[in-house]
């Protein structure tokens, strides 16, 4: 796997996808700060996006669409002299039909939400800029377009099992949408994201991330990319913020939290499995990443009330 992949499956990345939005005329609709990363495409007409804390609208065309990675309100908006409604009375009086502002149906959104674990805050959000843009008459967006198209059609059609394929279409577009930001704008994330423009420390980290296990060095990690230890660390440092063992040790962490969390395996076993010849030494090198014993960090989240997730969500606003 590499980094993207491995981050995405230990996040427990999943889509939930709402119903959509109609709207006509001159109209305006305001979010709430979103919970986990919201994502509309515009299907049909035109309309703004507005975002807490950005110095101007942005312009959404039909096709485009965008993914709010910060928990910011924001509101859509055909008019800017138009006064909004909140979003949340406007889909609980819609009940079972599809919510509608405005005068007349010129402008159709669809849009959903990815939820994460608790860790992708400083894995992957953090990394990444409030808002992603895709404007759909970019040659580079097809993949992008393509995804938003199949999922409308499932959406329409409601052929056996839909929902299922149209949530894992959506996690494909958001691995698109990601593909896309880091190849037009690579200078506008950070961390291990910004590491993955950056060809001589995307070799580093897949190496890290193919065998986490491995007790890697600069030099074997730097032959990986073809230039000597001096250079991959220096080009580690000022794109991923970490030396690259640093990298790797704070890897082997979330591994083990994430085993920590989910499965029952001794701390003996764990430390083999992530790259710590001892329980004695995983200890050590998790207490210093995270503050608490291995022992202390499963307690905690063995302690923490369990969060059962709803099969079926019930249906949120578009944006």
């Amino acid at each position: 796997m590499d980094p993207l992949e491995d981050v995405l499956a230990l996040l427990g990345t999943r889509a939930h996808l709402s119903t959509g939005m109609t709207a006509g005329g001159s109209w305006a609709v305001r979010f709430e700060p979103p919970d986990g990363v919201k994502f509309n495409t515009l299907r049909r007409g035109r309309c703004l996006l507005d975002v807490e804390g950005l110095t101007a609208p942005i312009p959404l065309a039909e096709g485009d669409c965008f993914l709010l990675t910060h928990p910011l309100a924001f509101t859509l908006f055909s008019d800017p002299d138009a006064v909004p409604v909140d979003a949340g009375p406007l889909w609980t009086a819609a009940g079972d039909r599809l919510p509608h502002v405005g005068d007349g149906v010129d402008t159709f959104l669809v849009g959903g939400r990815f939820s994460f674990g608790d860790r992708a805050r400083g894995l992957l959000l953090d990394g990444l800029p409030p808002v992603i843009h895709v404007p759909a008459d970019t040659d580079e967006a097809s993949a992008v377009r393509w995804a938003l198209g199949q999922i409308d059609a499932e959406l329409r059609g409601r052929p056996i099992g839909s929902t299922l394929v149209a949530e894992h279409l959506a996690v494909v577009m958001l691995i698109h949408v990601l593909r896309l930001h880091l190849a037009r704008e690579p200078h506008a994330v950070s961390g291990w994201l910004a590491g993955l423009a950056d060809p001589v420390v995307a070799a580093a980290l897949r190496s890290i991330h193919a065998r986490p296990a491995h007790p890697w060095t600069v030099a074997e990690l730097a032959r990986a990319g073809a230039v000597s230890r001096s250079t991959l660390a220096a080009r580690f440092k000022d794109t991923v913020g970490l030396g690259p063992l640093d990298y790797l040790t704070r890897w082997r962490i979330e591994l083990a939290s994430q085993r920590l969390r989910i499965g029952d395996d001794t701390l003996a076993t764990i430390a083999l499995a992530v790259g710590y010849g001892s329980e004695s030494a995983l200890s050590t090198a998790f207490k210093r990443i995270t503050g608490s014993s291995p022992r202390e960090y499963r307690r905690q989240r063995a302690d923490a009330p369990a969060v059962v997730a709803s099969p079926s969500p019930a249906p949120q606003p578009a944006g």
